[in-house]
C-alpha cells in the first residue's frame, strides 16, 4: 500500500478503488484485443489455434476421414458446444464469435468478483486479472481455456457458500478441458457437502454420456485421454528443459522438432523417450501427495475455504509442473485459483499472484513474441523459458509448503486433550 500510494497521487488511486473503474479497465483490455483480432477476421481469418477449431466446427466433429489430420477428440466432448457455436456466423467470422463468447464469460467472471461481499475485496483481484490478460489474452482469446478459465472463478468463488454449484460447474469445465478437475478434488476434499458434491459430477457426467451417446460419439469420448499417451516431452514442459539445453549446447544429436500428428513442438535426445513415458505415473503420483497433504490438513481442522484455495492452487501448479505437455496457455489454468485467493485474502495471496505475473510475463516473451528463435534453439530464449520454468517450481513449493502449515496450525489450535 505504501509503494502505491507512493508512486500514484491519491485521486488516481481512490479512482482503481472504484467498482465502476474495473469495468473502464475491462473495456480497454477488450476492445484493445478486439482490435488485435480484427486485423484477422476481417479479412476472413482465424489466429492461432482458432483455425483449427474452424475446420472442426465446418467438417464436423465425426468427419468420414481423419487420416493426416488433428482428431477433434483430442479434447471432452463438451468443447464442441463453444466450437460449434463459434461458427454460428460463418467461417469468416468465426475468430471474431469466439472472442465475444470468451468476452461474454470474462464479463460474467467479473461481475461474479466484484459483487455482494466483494464489491470492495474483489476490486483489486480484478485489476490483477485485467493485468494478466494483458500478458496473456493472446493465448486466452484463442483457446479452449479462455472458455472454462470464467467458469472455474466462478466456481471458486461460489465453492464456500455453495459447494454443490461449483461442483456443477467444475464438472462442466472438466468436459471442456480437463484440467478444472485439478480444482474439483480440493473441493470435494475440503467440502461439508464433498457427497453431494460428488452425486453433483456424477449427475453432470451421466448426462454428458447419455448426450455423448445419442449423437453417436460415445467410442470417442474418452479419447482426449487415451490421446496424450503417444505424446513426447513438449518443448515448454518443465521437465524438458535439460533436453532444451542439450538441444542449445549440440549435445549428443538432442533437438527441438515438430510433432505434425498432433500439431505439437518436442524435445528428442537421450533419455527423452523414457522421460516422457515416466511423466504419466510422476503426474499421477504428485495428484496422490498432494490430495494426502489436503486430507491430512483438514483432518487437523484447517480452515476449508483457504484449504480448498490453497490445495486448488497446488493441484493445479501439479498438473503443469508434472506434465509432459507444456503448452503456454497452461498458465491461464491459475489465474482462477490466485484471483480467487486474492479475494479472500490479499496479504496471504500477494506472494503467489506475483510469482503467477512473472510466469505471465515470460510466457508472454515466449508466445507470441519470440516462440520462433526458442524452438530454432536461441539460447535467450532457452534462458527465459528455464526462468519461467524455474517460477513454476517455485510456485508449486510454496502451495506445498502453505498447504502443509495450514494442517500444522490448526492442530496447534486445538488445545491439549481436546
Amino acid at each position: 500500500m505504501t509503494v502505491r500510494t507512493r508512486l500514484l497521487p491519491a485521486k488516481v488511486v481512490d479512482w482503481f478503488a472504484r467498482p465502476s473503474s474495473v469495468w473502464w479497465g475491462f473495456a480497454v483490455v477488450h476492445v484493445y484485443f478486439l482490435g488485435w483480432m480484427a486485423s484477422f477476421f476481417l479479412n476472413g481469418d482465424t489466429f492461432s489455434d482458432t483455425e483449427q477449431y474452424r475446420q472442426w466446427a465446418t467438417a464436423g466433429y465425426n468427419p468420414s476421414d481423419l487420416s493426416g489430420k488433428i482428431s477433434p477428440w483430442v479434447y471432452p466432448v463438451l468443447a464442441q458446444i463453444p466450437i460449434f457455436l463459434a461458427n454460428v456466423a460463418g467461417p469468416s467470422l468465426y475468430l471474431l464469435v469466439w472472442f465475444l463468447i470468451i468476452t461474454a464469460l470474462n464479463a460474467v467472471g467479473l461481475v461474479y468478483l466484484t459483487r455482494g461481499p466483494r464489491k470492495v475485496t474483489g476490486i483489486a483481484p480484478a485489476w490483477w486479472w485485467l493485468f494478466f490478460t494483458v500478458f496473456m489474452g493472446y493465448l486466452s482469446f484463442a483457446r479452449v481455456e479462455g472458455i472454462t478459465a470464467p467458469i472455474v472463478l466462478i466456481a471458486l468463488l461460489y465453492a464456500a457458500e455453495r459447494p454443490v454449484v461449483a461442483g456443477v460447474l467444475l464438472s462442466i469445465a472438466t468436459w471442456i478441458k480437463v484440467w478444472p478437475a485439478a480444482v474439483l478434488v480440493p473441493i470435494v476434499i475440503a467440502s461439508h457437502k464433498r457427497i453431494q458434491v460428488v452425486l453433483a459430477g456424477a449427475a453432470v457426467t451421466a448426462l454428458v454420456g447419455m448426450g455423448t451417446w445419442l449423437t453417436g460419439g460415445l467410442p470417442h469420448i474418452m479419447d482426449f485421454l487415451l490421446n496424450q499417451g503417444e505424446r513426447g516431452m513438449q518443448l515448454e514442459a518443465t521437465f524438458s528443459t535439460p533436453w532444451v539445453w542439450l538441444s542449445v549446447l549440440h549435445i549428443a544429436g538432442s533437438r527441438m522438432a515438430d510433432n505434425t500428428a498432433i500439431n505439437s513442438t518436442e524435445v528428442y535426445g537421450p533419455g527423452a523417450a523414457t522421460a516422457a513415458f515416466l511423466m504419466q505415473p510422476l503426474l499421477v503420483l504428485a495428484a496422490i501427495t498432494a490430495a494426502i497433504l489436503l486430507v491430512r490438513a483438514m483432518r487437523r481442522g484447517a480452515e476449508r475455504e483457504e484449504l480448498f484455495l490453497e490445495g486448488s492452487l497446488m493441484m493445479v501448479t501439479a498438473f503443469i509442473v508434472f506434465n509432459k505437455v507444456g503448452s503456454p496457455q497452461f498458465i491461464i489454468w491459475l489465474a482462477p485459483v490466485i484471483i480467487a485467493g486474492l479475494a479472500h485474502d490479499w496479504e496471504r495471496w500477494k506472494v503467489p499472484a506475483a510469482l503467477l505475473m512473472g510466469i505471465a510475463m515470460t510466457t508472454f516473451v515466449i508466445y507470441p513474441l519470440f516462440y520462433t528463435p526458442l524452438i530454432h534453439a536461441h539460447p535467450v530464449m532457452a534462458a527465459i523459458l528455464t526462468t519461467r520454468n524455474v517460477l513454476l517450481v517455485v510456485l508449486l513449493w510454496w502451495s506445498v509448503k502453505r498447504t502443509a502449515e495450514l494442517g500444522r496450525k490448526a492442530s496447534a489450535r486445538v488445545p491439549a486433550g481436546a
